[in-house]
């Protein structure tokens, strides 16, 4: 017998990718607001609903649920349903699984890198440092506080939260958006370009959830990061240079950025470094430690 897995956020790029990469090996259900196919089944955050057939049997949940934090500008309104994505939809599958006397072997979280506030600096963060003191760092320890209720009342026999870097997919994210602008000569760098944006293939990212998945001992928060810092400029450059395409387009303002982007554009303009030294030393190995291979790999591919 498979051990089943349910995912939610079926619909995002890392859901699609990770059920390729796992579907062999478990049986896997989506959560999703509007039913497709037989493993799906639906959920409504707003009037709290969920087809409680998903739980039956259960041994992991990958949550991956939670609105794009760069889709659209930071309103009120959008800020809340920022937070409201991500964590009234955890506590909702806290309360079916304490309803129905279920207890995980894993709860996997998503979570993000700004975890450790969006500024640029020169260190290097790992999971022992504190969180930030701006948004995005308060919708991240919100996120992770609501991941970690599942330890309480034998909900889960561990808890693992993924501090997901920038993701690197040719199909989706901020690499698409990327690349028309330098294929047609008026790409350049953002603001300053000093900006560190740490990374990750998402073929990485998709195996460090396998390996949460596979490995008890691990437990908490871990960096998934590429190995390799880069800054917004290196890697407008080396999408340049894999494409062949000449950068000669001056930085684009920070000021004109702010003005689209508003509040939005401290995510642009600022990030600093991460460590991926805590997953490298449970076992696991980057495929795509290198821009330049990461890079290779998704924009010459058919």
């Amino acid at each position: 017998m498979k051990e089943i897995v349910l995912i939610t956020g079926a619909n995002g790029m890392i859901a699609k990718e990770l059920a390729k990469k796992i579907g062999n090996e478990y049986e896997l259900r989506f959560l999703t607001r509007k039913k497709k196919r037989d493993n799906e089944f639906e959920w409504d955050l707003r009037k709290k609903t969920v087809d409680e057939a998903a739980f039956e049997n259960v041994s992991h949940i990958i949550h991956l649920a939670g609105a794009n934090i760069s889709e659209k500008r930071w309103t009120d309104e959008r800020k809340k349903e920022l937070i409201s994505s991500r964590i009234d939809s955890a506590a909702l599958l806290r309360s079916i699984l304490t309803q129905k006397e279920i207890t995980l072997k894993s709860f996997i979280s998503a979570s993000g890198i700004n975890f450790y506030g969006t500024k640029t600096t020169e260190k290097i963060y790992s999971e022992s440092d504190p969180p930030g003191h701006d948004f995005l760092s308060e919708v991240v320890v919100l996120w992770e506080n609501a991941a970690d209720h599942f330890k309480e009342h034998n909900i889960a026999e561990r808890v693992v939260k993924i501090r997901t870097a920038v993701v690197l997919s040719k199909n989706d994210g901020a690499l698409k958006k990327m690349i028309p602008p330098i294929q047609y000569g008026v790409g350049s760098p953002l603001g300053s370009g000093k900006q560190y944006m740490p990374w990750i293939h998402i073929e990485d990212l998709c195996s460090i959830y396998e390996f949460a998945l596979k490995n008890s001992g691990i437990h908490g928060a871990y960096n998934a990061v590429s190995p390799q810092h880069s800054t917004n400029a290196e890697l407008t450059k080396e999408i340049a240079q894999v494409l062949k395409k000449p950068l000669f387009m001056p930085n684009v303002p920070s000021f004109i950025l702010k003005l689209i982007f508003g509040e939005l554009s401290t995510a642009i303009l600022e990030g600093s470094r991460a460590s991926s030294q805590k997953i490298q030393q449970a076992g696991f190995r980057f495929k795509y430690p290198e821009l330049k291979d990461a890079l290779s790999d998704l924009l010459n591919k058919n």
